[in-house]
């Protein structure tokens, strides 16, 4: 897959499991920095700040990267909350995604291998329920064509995932578009057949 064009959460998503008494939440929400991963995990703090456990764990960037990860068992046996977390995380096929599991303590303790199937188990079945999207890498690009020509672009855009974002009509016909950065180069290759050569490069930004 390519890293452009991944499954993202679409929405911050939580679900509520009881095991022996103890209730789990599981919070899911897209991150797509460390500093947006740690954000979300201090609002889960804050929003329930008498939990005995605040567990997380996160992966920003594409589905399985490891540059970017981060876990915390939050005062459980070491390994048992944030480990099995992030396993999850890391092999379910969605990037830019961060968990919090919230543990309000029942009475009852599950042991060493409770513990894992509890907090790997709360965010597995979050997934299943949670509503996810594509994320496309895209950049803007601006350039100017001739008034001959604005038919043709006006439908070479779309079959380019390309997105109209401003049209100024002046000397020139010029047009701001956002597109995915992948369809960038034919975007320029397209436009310079169209016009024999003649228009400027592309101007893109992100």
């Amino acid at each position: 897959m390519s890293d452009a064009r991944y499954l993202v959460p679409k929405a911050t998503h939580r679900i509520e499991q009881v095991i022996d008494r103890s209730r789990f939440l599981c919070t899911v929400s897209r991150v797509t920095s460390t500093d947006e991963a740690q954000a979300f995990i201090r609002s889960m703090n804050a929003e329930f700040p008498d939990a005995t456990h605040n567990c997380w764990a996160y992966v920003v960037g594409a589905p399985g990267s490891t540059d970017r990860i981060g876990m915390s068992d939050d005062g459980e046996p070491h390994g048992t909350a944030g480990r099995p977390m992030l396993t999850v995380l890391a092999h379910c096929g969605i990037g830019d995604i961060a968990a919090v599991v919230t543990r309000y303590y029942g009475g009852t303790k599950l042991g060493t291998g409770g513990l894992v199937k509890a907090y790997g188990g709360a965010v597995q079945e979050c997934l299943t329920s949670l509503p996810t999207e594509m994320r496309v890498d895209t950049v803007v690009g601006t350039f100017a064509v001739g008034y001959a020509h604005i038919g043709a672009v006006q439908q070479m855009l779309p079959t380019l995932e390309a997105e109209i974002v401003q049209q100024v009509f002046a000397v020139h016909a010029e047009f701001t578009v956002q597109l995915p950065r992948e369809r960038s180069s034919e975007l320029q290759s397209l436009l310079r057949n169209l016009t024999r050569g003649e228009m400027a490069p592309i101007v893109f930004r992100d």
